[in-house]
């Protein structure tokens, strides 16, 4: 089932660190390796390896699996319905509920096609901690009250506490006082349909509450309205209407930070202020809303042109299928990377992906660059670039995994810092390197 297993190890125990267990399974064959040592599968007799991963979830999924979801995972283990999942975005997960020495566990159950698309990686999450959190959020709008004016999913104020709001203000515009002093920023998630659509409204409704926490986060003074499924409206006030601006950029930081490493909700937004020509409120938020159409246009305009920087005419565009992969394998390294910069090379476009927080520090023109090797080797001390360079030459001669080196590199502020890199390389069906990637850890 595994041609060549050493070409995965680094991935798949870093996965197992980060999730309760990982199996990579041939669809195939089913043959399987199970990575981990997960409380509940330990105390199940689920083989840790065998030729046929989905009869044997089907036959021992009784002993791990709470009754009321077992109809559920057994469907789910089906070869027919696991090939379906991962037909179109690669992608699949589902919630369940375990049981271990008599207590209930929610886990997770996460399915990845790989690169290969026969092979796939079953993660499972421990989240009875998220799970229990929600419960308590849900405990504390019991009041009929406060669940007629607050939004269920976030815990902000809903469109019905939105109405009411605009009401008072339509009332004291109409009522012509002199002391009126608000704005108004209206957020659009990007992509949300797109999310609900590949990977299932359960990611979708983590979008929307990473988002609304990353609003509240910002706009801290100031009223949060849900007023439609990706629509927030914050109703600017006090010491936030003063600082508007400074907020606004700040927002923007973050959810750009988002967009280029893949670590979040991307939100557009557009900011408008009352004044003296409006004769309602909602003439300032059609300006905060078109505003923040125009940023939204911005923000897909920009992740097309982070691909092109570093390019010059003699190099090939990278096909789109090959950047999301890349773009895949990065984002798998940076869940589990516990720190460190990541950093994973197309080697046969010469085209890599790094870090942001790398990017930022050393000065670097994008997170996306052609040539990578030619340019970070510029931030290596000289002597002690032959280090660098040996340590990937000996990699492509040898096994897919890197020895571990320690080099020293200068920031872009003249600090001179150690770096410590373990990095590996992955090879294509016919044993040639493909990708070239790793973390650097700061010394």
């Amino acid at each position: 089932m595994i041609q060549d297993p050493e070409v995965f190890n680094q991935i798949a125990f870093s996965l197992a660190e980060h999730f309760e267990s990982v199996f990579y399974i041939d669809l195939e064959t089913g043959r399987y390796i199970f990575f981990g040592d997960d409380e509940y599968l330990r105390s199940s007799p689920f083989p840790v390896k065998g030729d046929d991963f989905f009869a044997d979830a089907v036959n021992n999924a009784a002993a791990f699996i709470h009754p009321d979801d077992l109809a559920l995972m057994t469907g789910i283990y089906k070869k027919e319905t696991v090939l379906a999942n991962l037909s179109e975005d690669g992608f699949y997960t589902v919630n369940f509920r375990a049981v271990a020495g008599g207590r209930i566990i929610h886990m997770r159950h996460i399915e990845i096609l790989c690169k290969d698309r026969i092979h796939a990686l079953f993660c499972l999450e421990d989240i009875e901690k998220e799970y229990r959190e929600k419960e308590e959020q849900k405990r504390t709008l019991q009041s009929a009250e406060m669940m007629a004016r607050r939004d269920e999913l976030t815990g902000v104020k809903n469109s019905n506490a939105y109405k009411e709001y605009i009401d008072s203000i339509d009332d004291k515009i109409a009522s012509g006082a002199e002391d009126i002093e608000f704005g108004v920023v209206m957020c659009d998630i990007n992509n949300l349909k797109s999310i609900n659509d590949t990977r299932g409204h359960n990611s979708g409704d983590e979008a929307i509450q990473a988002t609304s926490r990353l609003i509240c986060k910002v706009f801290q003074h100031s009223p949060v309205f849900r007023v439609g499924g990706d629509e927030f409206v914050v109703i600017l006030s006090g010491n936030d209407y003063d600082q508007r601006e400074q907020l606004l950029d700040v927002f923007k930081e973050n959810t750009d930070a988002n967009r280029r490493m893949l670590s979040g909700p991307v939100i557009a937004s557009g900011m408008s202020v009352f004044c003296k020509d409006d004769k309602r409120f909602l003439d300032v938020l059609k300006r905060a809303d078109q505003l923040m159409y125009e940023n939204k246009t911005e923000l897909k305009s920009l992740n097309a042109m982070d691909l092109f920087k570093n390019m010059s005419k003699s190099d090939t565009p990278v096909p789109e299928e090959r950047r999301h992969r890349l773009d895949a394998l990065f984002g798998a390294l940076l869940a589990v990377a516990g720190g460190g910069y990541v950093f994973i090379s197309d080697m046969r476009y010469d085209f890599s992906r790094w870090a942001l927080s790398l990017v930022d520090d050393f000065g670097l023109e994008s997170e996306y660059m052609y040539h990578a090797d030619k340019i970070w080797i510029k931030h290596v001390l000289p002597e002690d670039a032959g280090i660098c360079m040996d340590a990937v030459d000996i990699g492509l001669r040898g096994n897919a995994e890197l020895r571990p080196i320690s080099y020293r590199a200068i920031k872009k502020d003249g600090t001179v810092v150690v770096l410590s890199t373990r990095g590996f390389i992955l090879n294509d069906e016919n044993g040639k390197p493909e990708y070239f990637g790793g973390i650097i850890i700061p010394g």
